[in-house]
């Protein structure tokens, strides 16, 4: 029997309640009944009982402990745990183990043995007397000094249900593994009997890679491990389960499943898996979770019994060391064995598919990975070697692994899409299901990846309260209970770095998987799209859902893991707020249910926004893609700074949004910083409300759980924020996915050699528009037969261009039938040219056959071309041709029609481009001769070609008003004769001149042979002139015009940074920000050591002035959260107006630059940084940069809080942040170059989809879809590239510094555990692990940050680079501004004019000097490439002249400013340009003329008719590119234009070009009427346009040929001009005597 004396003192540790003090003296017994297995303390005294007092503090924890007590059975006993601590010292004497397994009779110290079976005395009652007691150490209590603590009543792991039950769980796993194996083994004995005789055994060498091997190793240690458990614990008892048979035939059966491993693992070997199989993969992985609970209620029981460890302990750990690896090679699932196979065997191992063999050519560093080099991202340090030592370039990039590569990827998307029409079956399936059933497989792993980082990052905040604990108790704790909490510590920490990286790497690869699949499926619909569908999908739009929507997506993706880990993260962070603070906990959840309610909303109105500005930047990209497509129209009509303006209104509308946007970023990020302060503020007020007592190792850990809920109460908003995102942009690409495309039933392809019909129209009713009840095309009946030569002709409008289009399958066939038997070309009528050499246009995807070529180009009048060129045919076209004359872009695309070699041409007006000797060249070499085989079908203005054709078809409203041959049309007399009419009345006038000055006309056939033969000799081709003239002699750049994007290499210059943080407010803003968060970090600091600091340690000291304390904490919180607020709002408002800045800057640079800038920049290259680059300024740049600076500012003040507590941290931070500081050195040349290159790469795939979509009518009519959608691909490849390595790069070096900081960290624990006791305080101990536990994450986001603000910082400098071009002379100049009315008279000299375009290059212009007269017309002449068109831009001052001088009405041109001169002068320009709008905004943009007078101009220029029976009038719509109005429609309103302005100058570049020749003729009068008085500059290519000129310059080869008038020219029997006037009337020789016939 034991008695106490006072027993007031009793209570119990959890600090769950005090027994009540009581007067008096009371007694307590310690009994044991060895029947009932019963524990009894009962007191003998007046006052109370002392177990029943218990029973009334502590609530039910005394009763489950009394049931235990009562229930437990024989085998399973209970450990009651006395201590003494003496408080004054405190010391704390060594504990006293009253009962462990049983009760044993013999309880002196040196006989207490854990595992010692009881043998009891023959007592019913056994009681623990006096002696026993001092035996025990307990003899020197004063029995009235109150010092006796009853501290601990504890259950050992009442958690168990029963104490066997991991042997039966491992029973059953293990039972369920081995039936499967048996399953799997018998059917695959029936498959080896079917396979036996058919599959003949070949010799190969096989290579066993790292992952067989190490699964092999593995295994053999765990049977190793297994077989030494069995026999210890046949020997030893001990263990926790006492059913001798339950533990041995679990032994025997983990014995046969592991040797059942190895054989399966030598099956592998033998029959060359290249994968592990999913048994033995589910295997390794129950496996490693049973391990798993092994270690941890071995560490369980370690920690609480403070015992040591043991050999079946130390066989644990390594046994599921074992297991990790298993697990790792389970979920990577590749064996890495590789055949080496002879010769015969090759083609049967590897002949599969195709596949096999693309995947051995994409070999790739990652694909090859072993799981060492996967985890740790090492199989990238050959990448950093090289990148190191040199900046990288495109092709020293490894490639993405075969399943990363876009072909692969297009095609499993493709297969997921054919999947949903199946299961849902309809022709539009969902695409959510689609990219679910694409990525679930992936995702899955990420989310586990996920969910594993976030479970193991609450073990940190879980074990503070321990190790405060064991820092308070360091005396009575042995220094190997504290190293283990510090390996708990780091192993969690550990688990969660590594998981982290891997599901953050996994989800960028998703997105990169998703990306690619995406694009190529919208490129795929780009090709296909019907003209309805283009019309209400602007190219714009369709490049916006390309390059932002999809980026959308890719980013959502990232955001998906957050999904499973936000309940994770909650459940584990309330779970341990209530294991430390009780039902305090239900307050924090309370609190955080709260602030996540309220970001709710928030996010919705920032979804509302994000689709304001979507729609806002669609507008204005669609505006400055249209401007920089037509931007020399724009200067020559001085419309430039109207245009310029018309952008800055859009960006005005989108600025608005923008702002709306960030002011509720700033709103976001306050709530985010004062999320943790809000909460503890709630919850530690709940806690003191309830009577909670806190404790400095419970605030502490309450403190660390709330840092840790910070994630997610942040993520889920951002979660919201991103779904809103990404289910806006997967609606636009469905929608677009779902709009109509070419039904490829309009046209019936036939493949019959029977017929000798080519194309069969029958009962044709055609509309571009579905549903449309007025058909552009009706009562089409047309047959052509092979070899048959067909023109179209017809009035502008008429319908010529669409009956070629509904040959083609264009347009909607509303009725009848259209039969095409062979394969076809087409050459539209406005011509598409790659970006590219000549020679790659020409061939087409053809395979280069010399002979064929040499011919094709030849009859395509280019060999003389070619000559001209630096680089022959491999000359580089700039984008669109730009650097090509009209003629020789219409001359290559029929070279690549007649190169193909089809059945069918059909080519809409080729001749109009091209000068009338060319045209005549191409008819004979190319229609009459290479091609007079094949059936033709074209349309021409000129009728001079029309005798040639076999049936002429006269279009006139949609239908074929006449069909017949030339002389039966004009027997017919009905509309024919009007366009030849006109024709003939053009030949005349050239005929009369001629006939004037010459005897006959016949005399010309004599010399027939003379001009045919060499009219080069007298005439040659000069060095080449081009539409937008770039001269082109560029040898030194091998033919390029448009040069590889430029790109910066090495670091980003710290100039860039400081343009970027002084271009507002001269940087006045920084300062401000960086004192708002140091302030903010102080505060916090500050509020979390004042909650350490003040509360008490242990449960004996009572809480004193608590509200005081918690006031203190919610004004430092709150005034914490205040900064936040502030810098939050500075950073919005600077992000926001420096981006702005930037932005003008950059639009008024462009917009002043010269035309050379946009001849050799490709447009894709301006509206990358426009939309990608802007979007980054506009709403990421200022955060990211902020960030870098925040988190270093949170760096320190971890740093100064943990060396505040051990200054020895220092000295391992010091190394470790040299270390850390290196490999960012290390990491970010090759990550910058990256970075750069994956933006450079990112251009083209907009650009090559650009093209496509403008010339996919011609894609589809050469039959090339296939090889347009490879291009694209190896286009995504060539961006993945760069952009998987990039993302992989950033990983590489966060995983090497979180483990650099785990480093740290763990260095610190260690520490504070061997530090003695009373150097440091425990609870600013606890308060230096609380911030330590984040130090990995922080220096990681250090490092990140300053990585991703850099890479960011990319799209500042491409910014920056278009924000300082060269520029053109000013708008303005005010100090010589030109009178009003000039010009006057409209006098033009020109004296000793130069022109080059650039110092390298030769002169265009060499020496002109003549002048042309005022209110004269002068008609300019001579060969493609003479210098024509460029004489006309130097007039505009779109080239400038390098040396002389050009001076209009006494004024120098030059000495002007640029807007002053253009306003004044008129221009109908080559290629008619129309802008998306109205009529009137077409005609009159700057609203300088009444309704009355644009009327007049419409009817003066023939449209007024067309646009009257409109409803709309004069707000009728235009179109993008205006492609609802016919070519020859575009030029009359360019002359419309003219009209209107009425200067005293007009020019006409070829103005004529796509018109009939009556449109021509009605043209050539109104001009001739209205510009009676003016000066009239023409450039023609049809000679009777200028032969009723007063005077005609001909150029040749930049000099001027001959200048004086028509008919003196002509007296000249070899001049140049002669000698084209005999072309041209020899050209129309056969249709001389027609008039007459007809007569």
């Amino acid at each position: 029997m034991m008695e106490w004396s006072n027993l007031d003192a009793m209570e119990n540790t959890s600090g769950r309640g005090k027994v009540p003090k009581g007067a008096g003296k009371a007694t307590t017994r310690v009994q044991y009944t060895k029947e009932t297995n019963h524990l009894n303390l009962t007191s003998s005294g007046s006052r109370f009982s002392a177990l029943q007092d218990l029973d009334n503090q502590m609530g039910s924890d005394v009763i489950r402990y009394q049931n235990k007590v009562g229930e437990a059975s024989t085998s399973g006993g209970v450990p009651i745990v006395w201590r003494r601590i003496d408080r004054e010292n405190q010391s704390s004497q060594s504990d006293m183990i009253v009962a462990r397994e049983k009760i044993t009779p013999s309880l002196t110290g040196s006989q207490f043995d854990h595992n010692r079976p009881p043998d009891y005395d023959n007592d019913d009652m056994l009681s623990l007397d006096e002696k026993s007691v001092e035996e025990l150490d307990m003899s020197k209590i004063d029995a009235n000094s109150g010092d006796m603590r009853f501290l601990q009543f504890q259950v050992a792991w009442p958690e168990l249900i029963s104490p066997c039950l991991w042997e039966e769980a491992s029973i059953i796993l293990q039972l369920g593994f081995l039936g499967v194996v048996l399953f799997d083994f018998i059917n695959s004995l029936c498959k080896a009997r079917k396979k036996a005789r058919e599959v003949e055994k070949y010799p190969t060498d096989v290579k066993y890679g790292l992952s067989h091997k190490l699964s092999i190793i593995c295994s053999i240690l765990i049977l190793i491990i297994h077989v030494v458990t069995l026999v210890v614990s046949q020997t030893k008892t001990g263990t926790q389960c006492q059913s001798r048979a339950l533990v041995l035939s679990s032994g025997i059966i983990q014995v046969i499943s592991w040797a059942i491993t190895l054989i399966e693992l030598y099956v592998i070997r033998s029959k060359k898996y290249l994968k592990f199989p999913w048994i033995l993969r589910f295997w390794w992985t129950s496996s490693f979770l049973l391990s798993l609970a092994r270690v941890t209620i071995d560490a369980h029981c370690i920690i609480t019994t403070r015992g040591h460890l043991r050999v079946e302990e130390y066989s644990d750990i390594l046994g599921f060391l074992a297991s990790t690896f298993l697990l790792g090679l389970s979920i990577r699932g590749k064996t890495d064995i590789s055949f080496i196979s002879d010769d015969l065997a090759g083609p049967l191992l590897n002949g599969k598919s195709k596949e096999k063999h693309s995947e051995v050519k994409r070999d790739s560093p990652y694909g090859k990975a072993s799981l060492i080099q996967l985890v740790t991202f090492s199989w990238l340090n050959p990448l950093f070697e090289l990148g190191f030592k040199k900046p990288l370039d495109q092709d020293e990039i490894p490639n993405v692994d075969i399943k990363d590569s876009a072909d692969y990827l297009s095609r499993a998307f493709d297969q997921c899409l054919e999947q949903m029409k199946e299961r849902d079956r309809t022709r539009n399936p969902s695409i959510y299901k689609t990219i679910y059933i694409f990525a679930r497989k992936k995702a899955a792993i990420n989310a586990l990846f996920a969910i594993t980082s976030a479970a193991t990052s609450y073990v940190g905040p879980y074990l503070i309260n321990d190790f405060v604990s064991f820092l308070n108790e360091k005396k009575s704790r042995t220094l190997q209970s504290g190293y283990l909490l510090a390996l708990g510590f780091l192993g969690a920490k550990l688990v969660e770095t590594i998981a982290q990286r891997q599901w953050i790497f996994g989800a960028r690869q998703l997105g990169l998987r998703l990306r690619a699949a995406l694009i190529s499926h919208i490129y795929k619909k780009g090709l296909v799209l019907s003209s309805q569908s283009r019309q209400s999908c602007t190219s714009g739009e369709i490049i916006n859902i390309m390059s932002v929507d999809v980026q959308r997506i890719t980013d959502f993706i990232w955001y998906l893991n957050t999904i499973w880990m936000l309940p994770v993260q909650i459940s584990l962070a309330i779970c341990i707020l209530h294991m430390n603070l009780g039902p305090g906990a239900y307050v924090a959840l309370a609190a955080t249910l709260i602030v996540m309610a309220g970001n709710i909303p928030l996010t919705r109105v920032q979804k509302r926004y994000q689709t304001h500005i979507m729609e806002a930047k669609d507008e204005r990209m669609k505006a400055t893609s249209e401007v920089l497509r037509n931007m020399k129209t724009l200067k020559l009509q001085a419309w430039d700074s109207h245009y310029l303006q018309k952008l800055v209104d859009f960006r005005k509308i989108e600025n608005i949004w923008l702002w709306k946007s960030l002011r509720l970023v700033a709103l976001s990020a306050f709530i985010f910083w004062g999320a943790p302060t809000f909460i503890s503020v709630f919850t530690f007020g709940g806690c003191v409300l309830m009577g909670i007592p806190l404790t400095a190792g419970r605030v502490l850990s309450a403190l660390a759980t709330f840092r840790m809920l910070q994630d997610p109460i942040f993520n889920l908003p951002d979660l919201l924020n991103a779904i809103a995102q990404g289910k806006v942009s997967v609606d636009r690409i469905s929608s677009y996915l779902q709009e109509d495309e070419i039904r490829p039933d309009t046209v019936e392809f036939v493949q019959n050699n029977d017929t000798d019909l080519h194309v069969e129209i029958n009962g044709g009713k055609f509309s571009w528009e579905t549903g449309s009840s007025d058909p552009i095309l009706d009562h089409i009946n047309l047959k052509v037969k092979k070899g048959m030569k067909v023109a179209i002709s017809g009035t502008v409008g008429s319908g010529k261009s669409s009956l070629l289009s509904c040959i083609l399958g264009e347009m909607q066939k509303t009725s009848g039938t259209v039969k095409v038997n062979g394969s076809k070309a087409y050459v539209p009528q406005s011509p598409w040219i790659l970006t590219g050499n000549i020679r790659e246009n020409i061939l087409f995807g053809e395979a280069y056959d010399r002979e064929k070529y040499d011919k094709t180009v030849e009859a395509c009048a280019l060999v003389k071309d070619f000559e001209l060129f630096g680089a022959g045919d491999l000359t580089e076209i700039g984008e669109r041709g730009i650097n090509m004359s009209g003629g020789q872009k219409q001359r290559i695309q029929i070279a690549r029609a007649v190169y193909q070699d089809a059945d069918i041409y059909l080519l809409d007006d080729p001749f109009s481009a091209v000068d009338a000797h060319t045209g005549t060249e191409l008819f004979q070499d190319c229609l009459l001769g290479i091609l007079k085989e094949k059936t033709i079908i074209y349309v021409t203005h000129q009728v001079e070609f029309l005798p040639a054709a076999d049936l002429i078809l006269v279009m006139q409203n949609g239908e074929i008003a006449q069909a017949g041959t030339f002389d039966e049309l004009l027997k017919q007399n009905i509309g024919f004769e009007v366009l030849v009419g006109a024709h003939s009345q053009a030949l005349e006038s050239v005929l009369n001149v001629e006939s004037s000055s010459r005897t006959t006309e016949y005399a010309l056939a004599d010399n027939e042979t003379d001009a045919d033969t060499n009219p080069n000799q007298e005439f040659p081709h000069t060095k080449q002139d081009s539409e937008h003239n770039l001269c082109i002699e560029i040898t030194e750049k091998e033919g390029r015009l448009v040069q590889d994007e430029e790109r910066e290499k090495g670091s980003i210059g710290k100039e860039v940074y400081m343009s970027y943080l002084t271009t507002v407010t001269r940087g006045a803003l920084v300062p401000i920000i960086l004192l708002a968060q140091s302030l903010f970090q102080v505060l916090q600091i500050g509020s979390n050591y004042w909650m350490a600091w003040a509360c008490p340690t242990g449960e004996d000291k009572p809480m004193t002035r608590i509200h005081f304390v918690l006031l203190v904490y919610t004004l430092l919180a709150v005034g914490s959260s205040l900064c936040v607020l502030v810098r939050a709002s500075l950073v919005a408002i600077a992000g926001l107006l420096t981006a702005e800045k930037l932005f003008s800057n950059m639009l008024n640079s462009i917009l002043r630059a010269p035309m050379a800038f946009f001849d050799s920049t490709p447009t894709g290259r301006i509206l990358n940084r426009a939309s990608t680059d802007q979007s980054v300024l506009d709403l990421e740049m200022a955060t990211r940069l902020g960030w870098s600076a925040f988190s270093i500012i949170q760096l320190l003040g971890t740093i100064a809080v943990m060396s505040q507590v051990a200054w020895e941290v220092f000295l391992i931070f010091i190394p470790v942040t040299a270390i850390c500081i290196w490999y960012q050195q290390y990491y970010i040349p090759t990550a910058r170059e990256l970075a750069r290159l994956a933006g450079i790469e990112r251009a083209p795939i907009l650009h090559h989809f650009a093209e496509s979509l403008s010339g996919a009518a011609t894609i589809r009519a050469f039959d090339q879809k296939e090889r347009f959608t490879d291009a694209n691909l190896c286009l995504i490849d060539n961006h993945s590239r760069p952009w998987f390595h990039n993302v992989s790069a950033m990983e590489w070096l966060s995983f090497r510094l979180n483990q650099l900081a785990n480093f740290v960290f763990a260095f610190s624990l260690v520490l504070l555990v061997t530090l003695p006791e009373g150097i440091i305080n425990p609870s600013i101990a606890g308060l230096a692990v609380t911030y330590g536990i984040n130090l990995n994450a922080l220096q990681a986001s250090v490092i990140w940050n300053m990585c991703n603000a850099e890479n960011k910082m990319i799209s500042v400098e491409r910014v920056l680079q278009y924000s300082n071009l060269a520029s053109e002379a000013p708008l303005v100049i005010e100090d010589s501004r030109p009178p009003a009315n000039w010009p006057e008279i409209g006098n033009i000299c020109f004296t000793n004019l130069q022109i080059r375009y650039a110092e390298h290059l030769p002169s265009v212009l060499k020496n002109i000097t003549c002048t042309f007269p005022g209110r004269k017309k002068v008609g300019v002449v001579g060969r493609t490439g003479s210098g024509k068109s460029t004489l006309i831009q130097a007039i505009f001052r779109i080239v400038e002249p390098r040396e002389g001088s050009i001076i209009i009405d006494d004024v120098d041109i030059s000495k002007i400013g640029l807007h002053d001169l253009r306003s004044r002068l008129s221009i109908i320009p080559q290629d008619p340009t129309m802008f998306e709008g109205t009529v009137r905004g077409n005609l009159d943009p700057l609203d300088q003329y009444s309704d009355a007078e644009i009327w007049e101009a419409l009817d003066k220029c023939q449209l007024g008719g067309i646009i009257r029976p409109k409803p709309e009038k004069l707000e009728s719509t235009v179109v993008e590119n205006g492609e609802n109005w016919s070519v020859g429609q575009r030029q009359l309103f360019c002359l419309g234009r003219a009209l209107l302005k009425k200067s005293s100058i007009l020019v006409l570049d070829e103005a004529t070009a796509s018109v009939d020749s009556a449109t021509d003729g009605v043209i050539q009068k109104i001009i001739s009427r209205e510009f009676k008085d003016r000066t009239v500059v023409t450039i023609a290519h049809r000679i009777h346009t200028v032969i009723d000129s007063d005077l005609v310059l001909v150029l040749s080869d930049g000099r001027i040929a001959e200048y004086d008038t028509p008919a003196k020219l002509l007296e000249r029997e070899n001049s140049f001009f002669s000698k084209l006037i005999k072309e041209y009337s020899m050209r129309s020789h056969s249709f001389n005597n027609i008039p007459k016939l007809h007569h």
